[in-house]
C-alpha cells in the first residue's frame, strides 16, 4: 500500500511538474500558481468550515448525552447500536467529517474564477433603476454572497443533521408515552443550530430581493409584481426570520418552545402568502388586465439595459428604401464595393486548395478556409486564406515518423477573393513550395506551421548545433521527389533532455519512446497542445473563446489571431440567452465551425484579442476591450498576463476583424431588440429573425429544423458612408411564429465594421465595431435571401444553361448567397461552382448569378451579370473592377481536373458535319458543337496533365467557341420549338 501510494503521488505531481513547465515556457506561470492556489486555499477553507462543524456537532452532542439504565425496549435497542459503534466511534467521528469537508471543499473550489472576481472587482459607473447599486455589485457581489450564503446554509443543515441524529442514538432526544423528551443540552445545541440556520435564511430572504433584477421571463429583470409585491415582502421575510431566530436562542435557555415554534408556522405560512399567493394576486388583478402600462417602465428598462449589455447601443439604424427596379448608372457610386464581392466560396474551395496545392500526402487544409484581406499593389483586396497543415494520418507509421520526423506543415496558402482564373480555378496570391507570392517569400516571412489546428499530440524538436536535421521540412520544391529536412530553433515547449523530464513526459503520454528513443537529445523540447484554441483557453480560463481562430501574416510570422470574450448571467435588466443556441448556422450544423458552448449569459464584451505563433506557439493577450470592467477586474488579477492593444502593430491591426460569434449574439438579440418603441416591443410587432440558409432550404419552404444563414465577410460600403470597409453582415426577414411559413422579405440589414487598422502601430480605427443596420421594413415588396434563391432556380435562362453545365455528370454547387446594398436597392450574388464526378476533381467558378428586385442576371463574369441586370450601364466596370469576378469565356465547360477523370462523355457525331463547322440544322449544329467541346476537353485535360500549357491554351479557345456555338444553336431549336 505504501508503494502503490507513492507511485500515485509521483504520477500525479509529475504532471503538476509538467504543467509548471508548460507554463513557465509560455510565460504565464502566474495564471497556473493563482488559480491553483485559489482553488487550494478554497479547498481548505470550505473542507476546515465543513469538516469543524460536523465534527463539533459530533462531538458535543456525544459529550452531552445522558447517563442513565435503560428503562424501555427502545432505549434498550439503542444501547445495543451504541455498543456496536463504539469500537469505530472514534474513527466515524473522524471520518464523517473529513469525508464532508472533502465533498464541501471540492464544490467550493470550482468558484475560484467569482472569488478572484469579488476580491478584485472594478466598479461600472453605472447604477441600476431599482436599487441603485453599481453594477459591480450584481456582476461580482452579489454572486459571491449568494455562493457564501448557499454554502454557510449546507454547512448548518448537515450540522443539524449530525446532531439531531447523535443525539438521538445517545439519548438526548428520545419518544416517551408522553411525548418528546429532550435533555437541556440537546435542546440548546439544536436551537442554537436553528437559530444560526433562520439567520442565514433572513440573509438569504434580503439577498434575494436583489436577484429579482436578474429574473428572466418574458421581460428580463424586475417587473411591477416583483417591484410591488415580491420585493417588500423578502424585506419583511428578512426581519421576521431573524426574530424567530432570536427566540429559538431564548427558549433554549428558559425552555420553553411555544414561541419559537410558533414563530416558525407564522414563518413558513408567510413566505407561502408572501412569496406566492400575494404576487400571484397583484399579478392577476392588477397587472394583467392593464399590463403594457403597469410594465411600461419595467420594459424601458429590459429594453436599454438590454441593448448596453450586448454593445446594441452603439447600433446607428437608419430607415432604408430600397429600389425595385435597376437603374443604368445606378452603380457608378458603388464602385469599391462591386470589386469587392467575394465569389471564392470558403466553404468550397478546401477541395481546390488541396488538388492543386497539397503536393503531400502528409499535408492537408481545414474543410473551410478563412476570409482575410491584404494590402496589394496599393489595393486593400478580400482574400480566402489557409495554411498548409500537417496531416498525421498521412505520416508513415511509427513513434520516430510520427513524433520526430513529421512534425510540422508549411506555408500560407491565399486567393484572391474576388478574381479567378480563366478555367475557374482559384486565383492564387500566395502559394507554392518554397513558399511564394504576394504575401511573403521565405526570406520575408517564417512558413513553418509547428502550432496550428491539426498538429500532432506531441513532437520532440530540436537538436544541438552542428547536427544534422533530422525533420521532414518540405518538398525541395513542387515537383521534386526529395525531401528537405530542418531543425526547429525557436522556444516553442519544455525542454525534454534531462533523464527526469523524460520520464515526466513518458508518464504525461505514456510512452517509453520517449524515455528510450535515441532521438530525444540534450537540446530537444517537446512540443504540444498546439491548437491555438487550447493554448489560449489554458493560459486565459476567464475567457470564452470565438468558435473560429484564423491564420495572418504578420510581421514576417504567422499568427493565428483569436477572439476572446468576458461574459457574466448577472447584468441587471438584461435578456439572457444561450451561446450555444446562439451561434448555431448552417456553418456549424455541417461541423464546418465550431458554435460556442451552452452557457447562459446576459452580458458578452469582446475583451480580448489573443495571438498564437504558428512556428513557435507563444501567445500574447491583447486588453482589446480595456474598459470592460470585468477585463479589468481580470487584470488585477493577472497583472503582467494581459498586453494592452496599444502594443500591437499596424500590420497585426490590420488583420483584426469583428468576431463572427459575438456578431451572431447580437444579430439575434438586435432581431428583437431593434425596437426601441415600448408599444411595439410589448406586442412584437415589429420582431425580425435571421432567415433560414437558402442553401439548406427543403423545397424552397424553411422548417424549425432549417438551419440558418451565417454571417458573411465582405468589403463593403454601407448607404451614406464615405468609404468602403471590411465588415460582418447578415439580413433579416419578418419574425413568424413556429408553424407558420415565413415570409421572405428583407426587412433589415446589419454590417459590423471590421477594420482595425489605420497604418499606425496600436492606434484603432474609431469606426472598428460600428454597427449599422438599415430598416426596410415598411416595405413588404424587398425580395429576401429565400426569394432571391427562388428566383435564381425558377428562372428558364439560368436552368437551361446550367443543364448544359451538367454535362457529363457534373455537379452544379451554388456557393454562399450574398446581400448587398447597392444601386439603391438590395442586389443579391452567388457564383456558381462546377464539379465533374472523378476522385480528383474539385469545384471551379463557372458563373455568377446577380438579381436585384425580379430581375435576374446570370454570366460567366460578375461584371456582365450585374451588367444584364443593370442594362449595360451600371457602372460595375469602372476603375479597377473590370475583372471582377472574371471565368473563361467558355461558361458552360465541365470543370477541369487533374489526370482527365470524369471528362464529358462523347456524344454521338453527325455525319456530315466536321469540326467548327454549322449546317442549317440547329440540332444538329448542337451535337456538333458538344462533341467538338468533348474533344476540346479531353485534349486540354491531356495536355495540362503532361504540362503542356500552350496546347491547353489552344484547347480551351476551341471549347470556347465550341461551347458558345451550343449555346446559340440551343437557343435556335428552343426558338424554333416556341
Amino acid at each position: 500500500m505504501v508503494v502503490a501510494v507513492i507511485v500515485i503521488a509521483f504520477v500525479y505531481l509529475s504532471q503538476v511538474y509538467a504543467d509548471v513547465l508548460w507554463y513557465n515556457q509560455l510565460g504565464f506561470l502566474e495564471v497556473f500558481v493563482t488559480e491553483n492556489l485559489s482553488r487550494i486555499v478554497l479547498f481548505l477553507a470550505a473542507f476546515l468550515i465543513m469538516a469543524s462543524a460536523v465534527y463539533f456537532s459530533l462531538r458535543i452532542a456525544f459529550r452531552s448525552r445522558p447517563i442513565y439504565a435503560p428503562d424501555s425496549a427502545v432505549q434498550d435497542n439503542l444501547n445495543r447500536y451504541q455498543a456496536q459503534l463504539e469500537p469505530i466511534r472514534r474513527l466515524l467521528m473522524l471520518g464523517i467529517p473529513v469525508v464532508l469537508g472533502a465533498f464541501a471543499g471540492t464544490a467550493a473550489s470550482s468558484q475560484w474564477q467569482q472569488v478572484l472576481l469579488f476580491l478584485n472587482q472594478v466598479p461600472f459607473g453605472r447604477q441600476d433603476p431599482e436599487f441603485g447599486m453599481d453594477y459591480a455589485f450584481y456582476m461580482f457581489t452579489l454572486p459571491f454572497l449568494s455562493f457564501v450564503t448557499g454554502f454557510l446554509i449546507s454547512v448548518v443543515i448537515i450540522s443539524a443533521i449530525a446532531t439531531v441524529l447523535t443525539h438521538y442514538l445517545y439519548g438526548g432526544i428520545r419518544l416517551e408515552e408522553k411525548g418528546l423528551f429532550t435533555t437541556k443540552a440537546a435542546r440548546l445545541q439544536i436551537a442554537i443550530v436553528a437559530a444560526l440556520f433562520l439567520i442565514l435564511q433572513g440573509v438569504n430572504y434580503w439577498v434575494d430581493r436583489y436577484d429579482t433584477l436578474l429574473n428572466q421571463g418574458r421581460w428580463a429583470g424586475a417587473l411591477y409584481t416583483d417591484v410591488n409585491a415580491v420585493i417588500p415582502t423578502k424585506a419583511i421575510l428578512a426581519v421576521a426570520a431573524i426574530i424567530v431566530a432570536v427566540l429559538f436562542v431564548v427558549s433554549a435557555f428558559i425552555g420553553r418552545w411555544r414561541l419559537p415554534l410558533i414563530g416558525t408556522a407564522m414563518l413558513i405560512i408567510t413566505a407561502l402568502l408572501a412569496g406566492g399567493v400575494y404576487p400571484s394576486i397583484v399579478q392577476r388583478f392588477q397587472v394583467d388586465p392593464s399590463q403594457l402600462n403597469a410594465e411600461r417602465e419595467y420594459i424601458d428598462r429590459n429594453i436599454e439595459m438590454t441593448r448596453e449589455a450586448y454593445g446594441l447601443d452603439r447600433v446607428e439604424t437608419s430607415t432604408y428604401r430600397p429600389e425595385d427596379n435597376p437603374q443604368a448608372g445606378a452603380l457608378n457610386a458603388d464602385g469599391e464595393t462591386t470589386a469587392n464581392i467575394r465569389l471564392l466560396d470558403p466553404n468550397l474551395v478546401s477541395d481546390a486548395f488541396s488538388q492543386l496545392q497539397q503536393f503531400r500526402q502528409y499535408y492537408q487544409f481545414p474543410e473551410t478556409l478563412n476570409v482575410d484581406r491584404y494590402e496589394i499593389d496599393g489595393e486593400i483586396q478580400d482574400t480566402v486564406i489557409a495554411v498548409r497543415e500537417l496531416d498525421t494520418d498521412g505520416v508513415p507509421t511509427g513513434w520516430v515518423n510520427e513524433h520526430a520526423f513529421y512534425t510540422h506543415g508549411y506555408g500560407v496558402v491565399a486567393a484572391a477573393g474576388a478574381t479567378v482564373q480563366p478555367d475557374g480555378r482559384p486565383e492564387f496570391l500566395q502559394s507554392g513550395i518554397p513558399s511564394t507570392g504576394l504575401l511573403g517569400d521565405e526570406s520575408t516571412y517564417e512558413p513553418r506551421i509547428y502550432f496550428g489546428e491539426s498538429s500532432p499530440l506531441y513532437s520532440v524538436v530540436g537538436a544541438p548545433e552542428g547536427s544534422d536535421p533530422a525533420e521532414i521540412d518540405r518538398p525541395q520544391d513542387e515537383n521534386s521527389d526529395t525531401d528537405s529536412r530542418t531543425t526547429f530553433d525557436g522556444d516553442g515547449g519544455p525542454m525534454v533532455g534531462s533523464p527526469f523530464n523524460r520520464l515526466v513526459y513518458a508518464l504525461k503520454f505514456q510512452s517509453t519512446d520517449l524515455l528510450l528513443s535515441d532521438q530525444v537529445n540534450s537540446e530537444s523540447q517537446i512540443l504540444y497542445d498546439r491548437d491555438p484554441v487550447d493554448r489560449v483557453r489554458k493560459v486565459a480560463p476567464y475567457l470564452t473563446l470565438d468558435g473560429n481562430s484564423y491564420p495572418a501574416i504578420v510581421d514576417g510570422r504567422v499568427k493565428w489571431i483569436l477572439d476572446g470574450y468576458t461574459t457574466s448571467s448577472n447584468f441587471p435588466y438584461s435578456q439572457e440567452q444561450s451561446l450555444e443556441t446562439a451561434t448555431q448556422d448552417s456553418q456549424t450544423a455541417e461541423g464546418l465551425t465550431a458554435a460556442l458552448p451552452a452557457e447562459q449569459v446576459n452580458y458578452i464584451r469582446n475583451a480580448v484579442k489573443a495571438t498564437v505563433d504558428a512556428y513557435d506557439g507563444s501567445v500574447t493577450l491583447y486588453a482589446w476591450d480595456d474598459q470592460d470592467p470585468i477585463l479589468r477586474a481580470w487584470q488585477n488579477v493577472y497583472p503582467s498576463s494581459l498586453t494592452s492593444y496599444s502594443e500591437m502593430s499596424a500590420d497585426l491591426l490590420a488583420h483584426v476583424r469583428y468576431p463572427e460569434d459575438l456578431f451572431k449574439v447580437q444579430r439575434e438579440l438586435l432581431a428583437r431588440y431593434h425596437v426601441t418603441s415600448t408599444n411595439e416591443f410589448f406586442d412584437n410587432s415589429q420582431a425580425w429573425s435571421v432567415p433560414a440558409d437558402p442553401g439548406a432550404l427543403s423545397d424552397g419552404t424553411a422548417t424549425a429544423s432549417t438551419p440558418r444563414q451565417p454571417p458573411f465577410y465582405l468589403t463593403l460600403q454601407m448607404p451614406e458612408q464615405d468609404e468602403a470597409a471590411f465588415s460582418l453582415t447578415t439580413p433579416y426577414i419578418p419574425f413568424v411564429p413556429a408553424g407558420q411559413t415565413p415570409r421572405n422579405v428583407l426587412y433589415g440589414f446589419l454590417a459590423a465594421n471590421g477594420d482595425a487598422g489605420t497604418g499606425e502601430d496600436g492606434v484603432k480605427n474609431e469606426n472598428y465595431g460600428r454597427l449599422t443596420l438599415l430598416d426596410s421594413s415598411g416595405q413588404d415588396s424587398v425580395v429576401g435571401p429565400g426569394q432571391a434563391q427562388n428566383l435564381f432556380n425558377s428562372d428558364t435562362t439560368v436552368s437551361q444553361e446550367l443543364n448544359l453545365l451538367r454535362q457529363g455528370a457534373s455537379e452544379v454547387i451554388n456557393g454562399n448567397l450574398l446581400t448587398l446594398p447597392i444601386g439603391g436597392g438590395i442586389a443579391y450574388v452567388q457564383p456558381v461552382y462546377v464539379q465533374s464526378s472523378g476522385s480528383s476533381s474539385f469545384p471551379v467558378l463557372r458563373r455568377v448569378l446577380v438579381s436585384f428586385g425580379e430581375d435576374v442576371g446570370f454570366a460567366p463574369t460578375l461584371a456582365e451579370a450585374l451588367d444584364q441586370v443593370f442594362g449595360g450601364d451600371s457602372g460595375a466596370t469602372t476603375g479597377d473592377s473590370d475583372n471582377v469576378g472574371e471565368t473563361p469565356e467558355d461558361p458552360a465547360a465541365p470543370p477541369v481536373e487533374e489526370g482527365g477523370e470524369g471528362a464529358t462523355p462523347t456524344p454521338a457525331p453527325t455525319p456530315d458535319a466536321g469540326p467548327g463547322t454549322t449546317t442549317g440544322d440547329p440540332a444538329a449544329d448542337l451535337r456538333t458543337a458538344l462533341n467538338d467541346a468533348n474533344t476540346a476537353i479531353q485534349e486540354g485535360n491531356a495536355a495540362l496533365a503532361a504540362g503542356d500549357f500552350a496546347t491547353y491554351g489552344e484547347a480551351q479557345e476551341r471549347l470556347q467557341d465550341a461551347l458558345q456555338r451550343a449555346l446559340d444553336a440551343e437557343a435556335q431549336v428552343a426558338g424554333d420549338a416556341g
